[in-house]
């Protein structure tokens, strides 16, 4: 049944943001910001782990869940440095994904050869 949750969540979550992109004028790269905004908004109102509990992969994948990673680095991060946390918190939360975002890019980029657009 964990399959079927994450598949399904992380399938609904995809449909309404093509619904979105399909049906307004939004630039992708703003409704990708809404989604990252929405994540960290749904995890510091703490409704995002119950989300999380019941979809799995389903709903920390998406960019919501990005987000929520985000978050929870900043939560953690003020509760050990105070003030200074809300800095740095975001930053090593996410270092991982944005890390192994740029690698496999990378190397996706060795093995399939892209070409300039003219």
């Amino acid at each position: 049944m964990d399959y079927f949750n994450a598949f399904w969540v992380g399938g609904l979550i995809c449909a309404l943001v093509q619904i979105l992109m399909e049906k307004t004028k939004m630039m992708p790269g703003r409704i990708m910001v809404l989604l990252v905004c929405a994540g960290a908004v749904i995890s510091a109102v703490g409704w995002y782990q119950p989300f999380v509990e019941f979809a799995g992969a389903g709903a920390s994948v998406p960019l919501l869940g990005f987000g929520n990673v985000l978050m929870k680095g900043v939560k953690e991060a003020v509760d050990e440095q105070g003030f200074m946390g809300l800095f740095s918190g975001g930053f090593k939360a996410g270092a991982v994904g944005c890390a192994a975002a740029l690698i496999f890019g990378y190397l996706a980029s060795l093995v399939f050869n892209p070409k300039m657009k003219k």
